[in-house]
C-alpha cells in the first residue's frame, strides 16, 4: 500500500466516499498528487508559511455539518446520480428554482414535495445527451457523468486556464502580506480560497449585496466561520449607481479579485473584465472559479461542487454504478488550487486572468481508483475558525473609510 492511500485514508475523506452500506472507497492518484502539489505552493509561496492538510479540506464541511457518505445521493443530499437511457445523470435539486424548472426539462409534470421520483422515471426513458443540452439551457445544475474533458492549457502545472493581460514590467511582485483581496465569491470555491490567502497573510475584504448575501451564511455557521472569520465584511446596494460605484472603486484598489459569478452576472453589476484588466493600476490577478469556466460554449452553464465533479467524471464506481466521491469534491479542490495559482501569478508578476474551472479541474485527475482495502478510514475533521465572520456590511464604513477618507 503506498502513501496515496494511507493519505486518503486518515484525511477524512475516505469515509465520505462510497455507499451507507458499503466499504468506503478509494480515490484517483491524480487526485491526491494535486492536492499534494497544490499544497506545497501554498506553503512556499506564504509569508506566513500556512501548513494544511490539503486532503483534510475535502472534508471540512462534512465535518461541522456532521454529513455521512450517501453514495449516489451526495453528502449534503441535494444532488443525485440518476440513470439515464445510455449513461448517468448528475442532478441537483437544492434550490427552489431548480425544482420549478423540472416540468420544463423533463417535459411533464412534476410533483414539487417529492420530485424525485418522477425524475428517475423520466431521465431513464430519455437520451443523456439531450437532456444535458436541455438543462444547460434551462440554468438546471445538471450534468453528464464525464461529459467534461480536462481544461486545454493549463498553467504553473495546475489545472487552471490563465491569461497573461501583461507581462512583469510593472513594478515588482509585493510580499502577500501586502496585498489586497476582494472577495466577491460565495458558498465555498471562492471563499475557501480566499480563506486561505488570508492564512498566507493578505488583507482579505469579504464584498457582499445588501440584497443577496452569502447563501452559506443560511448553513452551519462554523463552516461559514472557517471560511470567512479572517476576512472584513463589506456590504453594498449593487442595485443603486452609488454601490456600483463603490464596488468598481473597491476593485480599483485590490491586487487580486475573486469571483464566482458567470460573465452575464458581471456583466449585469457594469462590469466589463477587460476594461478592468486594461486599466492602468488595477487588480494583478483576477481568478474567476465557476462550475465551468470562462469558455463562450460553457460559460453560462450552472453547476456546485457535487454536479461539476460527476461533469468532469471524478465519481467513485463500484459494482453497483457510480457515487460521489468525498462531499462536492469540486469545491474544496477548486478552492485550494485556485489559491495556488493565484500565489504563482503574484510570483511571476505581471497582470492575470485566472480560469479555474471545477469541472474541467475534476477531469484533470479523474481516473481509477487506488485500492484501499485494508485501510481504517478516519473521520473528518476541520480546522478552527480563527474568529466568528463578522456580519455582512460589519466593516463597510471603516473599509470604505481607509480606501477614500
Amino acid at each position: 500500500m503506498d502513501a496515496r492511500g494511507s493519505a486518503w485514508a486518515a484525511s477524512g475523506a475516505m469515509i465520505l466516499t462510497g455507499r451507507p452500506e458499503g466499504p468506503p472507497l478509494g480515490a484517483p492518484s491524480a487526485l491526491i498528487d494535486l492536492v499534494d502539489r497544490a499544497t506545497s505552493v501554498l506553503h512556499r509561496g506564504s509569508e506566513r508559511l500556512v501548513c494544511v492538510d490539503g486532503l483534510a479540506l475535502l472534508g471540512e464541511r462534512a465535518a461541522l455539518g456532521d454529513l455521512s457518505r450517501g453514495g449516489a445521493i451526495s453528502c449534503g443530499g441535494g444532488a443525485r446520480l440518476v440513470p439515464a437511457r445510455d449513461g448517468w445523470l448528475a442532478v441537483s435539486l437544492a434550490r427552489p428554482d431548480d425544482v420549478a424548472a423540472l416540468p420544463a426539462w423533463l417535459g411533464r409534470d412534476v410533483p414539487g414535495e417529492d420530485p424525485w421520483p418522477i425524475v428517475y422515471e423520466a431521465v431513464a426513458l430519455a437520451p443523456m445527451a439531450a437532456l444535458d443540452e436541455r438543462a444547460g439551457l434551462l440554468g438546471l445544475p445538471c450534468a453528464a457523468v464525464g461529459s467534461v474533458g480536462p481544461c486545454a492549457h493549463p498553467v504553473f502545472d495546475l489545472p487552471v486556464e490563465a491569461l497573461q493581460v501583461r507581462g512583469s514590467d510593472e513594478g515588482g511582485s509585493p510580499p502577500v502580506e501586502d496585498v489586497t483581496v476582494v472577495d466577491l465569491s460565495s458558498l465555498w470555491a471562492g471563499p475557501l480560497c480566499g480563506q486561505l490567502l488570508a492564512a498566507a497573510g493578505a488583507d482579505v475584504i469579504k464584498v457582499e449585496s445588501t440584497a443577496r448575501p452569502d447563501g452559506a451564511r443560511r448553513g452551519p455557521a462554523p463552516f461559514f466561520d472557517l471560511l470567512n472569520g479572517a476576512k472584513r465584511s463589506v456590504a453594498l446596494d449593487l442595485a443603486t449607481p452609488g454601490g456600483r460605484r463603490d464596488l468598481e472603486r473597491l476593485i480599483a484598489a485590490a491586487d487580486v479579485v475573486i469571483e464566482s459569478a458567470r460573465p452575464r452576472a458581471l456583466a449585469q453589476l457594469g462590469l466589463d473584465l477587460d476594461d478592468v484588466l486594461s486599466q492602468p493600476g488595477g487588480p494583478r490577478v483576477w481568478a474567476s472559479i465557476t462550475s465551468h469556466g470562462r469558455r463562450p460554449a460553457q460559460a453560462q452553464r450552472v453547476g456546485f461542487g457535487d454536479v461539476a465533479a460527476a461533469a468532469g467524471g471524478l465519481i467513485a464506481p463500484d459494482d453497483d454504478g457510480p457515487c460521489f466521491l468525498a462531499d462536492a469534491v469540486a469545491d474544496p479542490l477548486s478552492g485550494l488550487v485556485a489559491a495556488a495559482a493565484v500565489l504563482e501569478a503574484l510570483r511571476v508578476g505581471g497582470r492575470w486572468l485566472i480560469d479555474a474551472a471545477m469541472a474541467p479541474m475534476a477531469a484533470s485527475v479523474a481516473g481509477p481508483l487506488i485500492d484501499v482495502r485494508g485501510l481504517r478510514a478516519q473521520p473528518p475533521r476541520a480546522r478552527e475558525a480563527s474568529r466568528h465572520a463578522p456580519p455582512a456590511g460589519g466593516d463597510t464604513e471603516a473599509v470604505l473609510g481607509e480606501l477614500w477618507p
